[in-house]
């Protein structure tokens, strides 16, 4: 996992790709259902249909979801990131209040100045990092598919239902469409260059 920070400084810059992290609300492992993964998924899946970014490489994991994605045109990460997030939130809540309300209390965040409410996602906009060399694309691509065999949830990436790893391997675009044909292509001159840069011009 990067780091966790309370605060992530964004930088929209016009070409670069991003490599996000959030987390569940106290680490919780409020993702290790299908349905709210689904629910992820179709939030995903809204954000695509808005034209707001490519996506590169995803994985959803127990507690927390990486991403890699390219904005679009005039699209910001903040708009990005509630897209993704806040339609996920309000499913999952609705859920518990209408199916589990026990677990409700496991969600409430009481801030210094009194103010309750209920939270799927931590604090803050969780990690974003700007990728600007073609390896570094394709090193966080690799370690986003890694995730669920670094932790034993399956022997190889593709076994993983929930990321984009056989998609990749495939072809197939299930349980979501990446946009493979987007991504710049890893050469031995890249490989070989620290920090040969790349970006699209927006």
């Amino acid at each position: 996992m990067p780091p966790n920070r309370k605060t992530c400084r964004r930088y929209d810059v016009p070409g670069d790709a991003h490599f996000l992290t959030f987390s569940c609300y106290r680490r919780l492992a409020l993702l290790d259902r299908d349905r709210s993964r689904q629910w992820f998924i179709d939030a995903v899946r809204l954000g695509q249909q808005k034209a707001l970014f490519d996506l590169w490489a995803y994985v959803i994991m127990p507690e927390h979801v990486h991403l890699i994605v390219l904005p679009l045109g005039p699209a910001k990460m903040a708009s990005i990131l509630t897209v993704l997030k806040q339609s996920t939130s309000s499913r999952a809540l609705v859920w518990l209040k209408n199916n589990s309300p026990d677990y409700l209390p496991n969600l409430l965040d009481r801030q210094p100045n009194g103010k309750a409410s209920y939270r799927f996602w931590q604090r803050g906009g969780g990690y974003d990092r700007n990728l600007r060399s073609v390896r570094d694309i394709h090193e966080k691509i690799a370690y986003i598919h890694d995730n669920p065999v670094r932790r034993g949830l399956v022997a190889k990436p593709s076994d993983w239902r929930w990321s984009s790893a056989a998609a990749w391997n495939t072809g197939i675009d299930l349980p979501l469409g990446i946009d493979r044909d987007r991504v710049p292509t890893l050469t031995l001159l890249d490989d070989a260059v620290d920090g040969a840069c790349w970006r699209r011009n927006s």
